[in-house]
């Protein structure tokens, strides 16, 4: 879980009669991450795409263009199917020509619709003006404008005018300027005096026969729409017809071509000469022995496979067999076609087994396969968003398991919550195919559940306290919840207490990543840099807290720190305000000596630190620092509930006891609590307990409210969460980069080999 799958470097050697063979062998495994040979070795160069990959490259950008056309999904398939490539051309050219001759009567029917409806929208203005349109033009002697303006401004602009000799203006928004020009005026003599009114101008649409007022021109424009989409509709459902028919033809042509181009191109990612070829890549150790017999079982002794590099954890790799350098090989060229000779034969042994230096092909790191059991591996989409694990460095996602949902579950805490959390969570994970929306919804269940549990511990359910009225205390008999928030007078130890635990939890989350720092930089540069990189701050951490929760100078640090562990009294502090205690554990700080001995680390920490890396020690107390952020947990603990509560509040309404209870008014109104504790003990009346209007309005404020919490759940303890895991506990360890492990070859969904 820790570490990813162990990956084998290997390599495939073999004459070039034989590739073909050896692609399809190596494809239909699906285990081979290719290694690109990028030159270095003399007479070597980069393979050439096998003949036919330009034909199968363009027949996948038809098919891809027409499934974009029709619209194909892939749950459309259908039963799988083969095809041979006769009947994949043929069906193909058929398709296409039906399909574009589709598309383009549907291009040409939206183009008319488009302009038909520009056009109603233009006349519309027309309308309000309710001059016919065939009086708005075919003067000679007279000009027309009509537009939108101020009629003052217009009017003025017009009298003005020296070209115009009489005018007469029609309508308010929607204006008609008629305009009689001077003999020598120009024709534009009336839209140049109206560019100083801001005169908006309208075209005046042309009109043919009756339709001459706006109403009936707007009337035949609505019977050509209604038309044309009659014709869009027959053409849709032509289209749609085809779409049925052609889905799983297109789905499994897509699928077959993607696959020839995909063997067809594989050379390039080979070296070879004119008779022979070496492929390189990785594989997980365990399918070593797989690929090499069922490769071999293919194509017999034509093709040599050899393991050249067991990758171990360490900067440098473990080497377990090397393949000698192919030397320089006599007429070696790309020429393609070459059979396979004797000197062909002879030049793959050559290539396999003569002399020359120890390196591969190229010095790549292996991909990296996470290795994590069912549960873990939806948080693997946490880790990603960070970086893929580098294969030489730890996986987090375990930790991450083990922690983001006990830290989002603790800061929310309520079983009503949880349970949508969790809802939620399972909705996103059964009803998408997408790897990520199902591993959202994997994180998005387990931090439901644990928002559910600590909501049973709390004794909540949407802020109310009804687990703890009807089971902690009626079932089980105890006097209350096992565990409060703090937010309640009465309960402020717990709120001090839940301050301290996160501290704790902060320093065992914290040296966790100290201590995969620790083992990275032992297997990386030895145990020198071990010590001085992370055992500096492993110290420094562990040393300052000591003395933090030692007795050692307890005067000038928070009393709590003594008291919310302790429950013997022993504390001198254990009075008053902190005469509770949250967890009876005895514990009320550890000994002077022991913080002595904490400052001693500390400052080794520090001293180790100043050896290995000088400039850091600027940055010492921030040992201090994150641990310190962790106390966040606590902050929206309280927050979170602080917001149910006034949610609650708002609604039932509530009351407060002498000893700092609140209790919401749940079964008899404010008048009932008032006559009890009296009305000062009162908060608030709550709208359930008013009229109807306020009981509406409550109601509206009671789901909306919770909705609310609900989603600033996400945003403040879900994010929250995932900073302390990204930012305090992945910056110990954690660099990232690591190479998706991307094997040649696909899953089969639509085709079936023949």
């Amino acid at each position: 879980m820790l570490r990813p799958e162990r990956m084998s470097k290997v390599s495939v050697t073999g004459s070039k009669a034989y590739m073909e063979s050896v692609i399809e062998a190596v494809h239909e495994l699906n285990l081979l991450h290719v290694t690109e040979y990028g030159g270095g070795w003399e007479g070597f160069v980069q393979g050439n795409p096998q003949s036919g990959a330009e034909d199968a490259a363009d027949k996948l950008v038809t098919v891809r263009s027409l499934k974009s056309m029709l619209g194909v999904e892939d749950d459309e398939a259908g039963p799988t199917r083969v095809l041979d490539d006769d009947e994949l051309t043929g069906e193909l050219e058929e398709l296409r020509e039906e399909v574009n001759a589709l598309d383009d009567r549907r291009d040409e029917i939206r183009s008319q619709l488009r302009s038909v409806e520009e056009r109603i929208e233009a006349v519309e203005p027309f309308a309000e003006l309710g001059i016919d349109l065939d009086l708005l033009q075919g003067y000679d002697f007279l000009q027309v404008a009509v537009g939108e303006g101020d009629r003052d401004a217009v009017e003025r602009a017009v009298l003005d005018a020296p070209g115009l000799t009489e005018y007469q203006v029609f309508g308010d928004d929607v204006i008609a300027v008629f305009a009689r020009p001077e003999r020598d005026a120009d024709e534009s003599a009336l839209t140049d005096a109206l560019v100083s009114a801001e005169f908006a101008a309208h075209e005046v649409p042309d009109v043919e026969g009756d339709s001459v007022s706006p109403e009936a021109y707007v009337d035949d424009l609505e019977s050509q729409r209604q038309s044309l989409e009659s014709d869009l509709e027959s053409v849709e459902a032509e289209i749609e017809a085809v779409r049925a028919d052609a889905a799983g033809f297109l789905l499994a042509a897509e699928e077959k071509l993607a696959i020839e181009v995909q063997k067809s191109e594989a050379p390039l990612s080979y070296a070879t000469t004119r008779n022979a070829f070496v492929a390189e890549g990785w594989i997980p150790t365990d399918s070593y022995t797989e690929f090499k017999s069922a490769v071999q079982d293919a194509i017999g002794s034509h093709v040599e496979i050899e393991e050249i590099e067991r990758a171990s954890f360490g900067a440098d790799g473990e080497v377990q067999v090397r393949e000698d350098v192919p030397p320089a090989v006599e007429d070696a060229g790309p020429e393609e076609g070459a059979e396979a000779t004797a000197d062909g034969e002879s030049e793959q042994r050559r290539a396999v087994a003569d002399g020359g230096g120890s390196v591969v092909m190229r010095n790549d790191d292996p991909p990296v396969v996470q290795d994590n059991p069912g549960l873990v591996s939806p948080f693997e989409v946490l880790v990603q968003a960070v970086g893929r694990p580098n294969y030489r460095e730890f996986d987090p996602s375990v930790i991450l398991f083990l922690t983001f949902p006990a830290f989002f579950g603790f800061m929310i805490g309520d079983l009503g919550y949880g349970i949508l959390y969790t809802a939620i969570g399972y909705f996103l994970y059964s009803n998408f195919d997408s790897k990520a929306f199902k591993s959202m919804g994997g994180v998005t269940i387990a931090a439901g559940l644990f928002t559910a549990v600590f909501g049973v511990f709390y004794g909540e359910f949407f802020g109310l306290h009804v687990i703890s009225t009807y089971f902690w205390e009626g079932v089980v008999g105890l006097s209350s919840a096992p565990i409060h928030k703090g937010l309640q007078p009465a309960d402020i130890y717990w709120a001090q207490a839940w301050l301290v635990v996160s501290t704790v939890v902060a320093l065992f989350h914290l040296n966790i990543g100290y201590v995969f720092g620790f083992l990275e930089e032992l297997e990386f540069h030895g145990a020198k840099a071990a010590i001085t990189e992370k055992g500096s701050w492993l110290l420094g951490m562990n040393g300052l807290w000591l003395f933090v929760f030692s007795r050692l100078y307890e005067a000038k640090k928070p009393a709590f720190i003594f008291t919310v562990f302790d429950g013997s009294g022993a504390a001198p502090e254990a009075s008053g305000e902190f005469a509770s205690t949250a967890f009876a554990l005895g514990f009320n700080g550890f000994s002077p000596t022991v913080g002595m001995l904490g400052l001693g680390l500390f400052a080794l920490g520090a001293l180790l630190l100043v050896l290995g890396a000088p400039a850091e020690i600027l940055e010492i107390f921030d040992v201090l620092v994150n641990v310190l952020s962790y106390t966040r947990i606590a902050a929206v603990l309280l927050a979170k509930a602080g917001m149910a509560f006034v949610v609650n509040l708002l609604f039932f309404g509530a009351y407060q006891t002498a000893d700092g209870e609140f209790h919401f008014m749940l079964t008899h109104g404010p008048e009932y609590y008032a006559a009890e504790y009296g009305r000062e003990a009162i908060m608030f009346g709550g709208l359930v307990h008013g009229g109807a209007a306020a009981l509406v309005g409550g109601l509206v404020i009671l789901v909306l409210g919770h909705l609310l919490v609900l989603a600033l759940g996400v945003t403040s303890a879900g994010l929250q969460a995932v900073r302390l895991e990204y930012y305090e506990f992945f910056s110990k360890f954690f660099e990232g980069g690591g190479t998706e492990y991307e094997p040649f070859g696909s899953e089969r969904r639509f085709t079936v080999n023949e």
